[in-house]
């Protein structure tokens, strides 16, 4: 079972993403242990006070140290000392599969949402082993993020998921984008499911797969290629690719000019 604690100022926020859906099967199969930690409990004037006017001036409030402090080191204080503690921040490196799966691994994390203005540089120093960021921009708090990642990270649980093997198969697994894909009718507006995938022939429904995941990949997500490990196979398939590409742009204006 792996176990989760979440250190946030609006608990409430993570009641129905985290009982619905993969997470709620997660927790029922007792995979899963997701715990939300109050913040302010651990406030210690009759305000609940967890917030401060930032020191040197500037808008907005600052999380204050203390009491952020005392949240993740007396929820902690039972964990062993390489248990990560892990700071929702735009300043964090790229969550991305490789975190999500090493993350899955672990018996034991935690994360710390903050909100406002930011958070006492402090706490970073004291309880933070390490930063996340789920993307270049910034939200009102870490919440929202800290979902994303136990969402992720969940995924590659054993047992969690139906389809055995299914977070493998998924997009970012090795590197490539997932191909298209269909269920039924076969048939709609005139827009078929491709005849491979109706034939039963596994070899050739794999290697399809395998051609329009890269297809995709390269339309969209060039940028996957460079570190995705590639196969003989697949870089003909991204020569012929390029070879298409370059012929639809020289045909591209001869087409335009006879349209005119």
């Amino acid at each position: 079972m792996l176990r989760i604690d979440i250190f946030t100022l609006f608990p409430g926020m993570f009641q129905g993403p985290m009982t619905e859906s993969m997470l709620w099967k997660a927790r029922d199969r007792a995979l899963l242990d997701l715990r939300l930690h109050n913040i302010r409990d651990f406030a210690q004037d009759r305000h609940r006070t967890v917030d401060d006017l930032p020191y040197g001036g500037g808008g907005g409030m600052i999380m204050r140290v203390d009491v952020t402090v005392a949240a993740v080191e007396s929820v902690m204080a039972d964990a062993a000392p390489e248990t990560p503690v892990l700071l929702m921040s735009p300043q964090g490196r790229l969550f991305d599969h490789a975190a999500a799966v090493a993350l899955s691994r672990l018996e034991r994390f935690a994360i710390v949402c903050g909100h406002y203005e930011g958070i006492d540089d402090r706490v970073r120093e004291l309880v933070i082993t390490d930063e996340l960021s789920i993307g270049d921009y910034v939200l009102t708090g870490g919440e929202l993020p800290a979902m994303v990642i136990v969402d992720a990270v969940i995924r590659h649980i054993p047992g969690v998921l139906g389809a055995q093997g299914g977070a493998e198969r998924e997009s970012h697994a090795d590197g490539i984008l997932e191909g298209p894909q269909y269920t039924r009718p076969p048939e709609f507006r005139g827009l078929c499911v491709p005849q491979v995938l109706l034939s039963g022939d596994h070899g050739k429904m794999a290697a399809w797969r395998r051609e329009q995941g890269l297809r995709r990949t390269w339309q969209q997500r060039p940028d996957l290629l460079r570190r995705a490990p590639l196969s003989d196979q697949d870089r003909a398939l991204l020569a012929q690719f390029a070879r298409e590409d370059a012929h639809k742009r020289l045909r591209a204006p001869k087409d335009q000019a006879n349209s005119e």
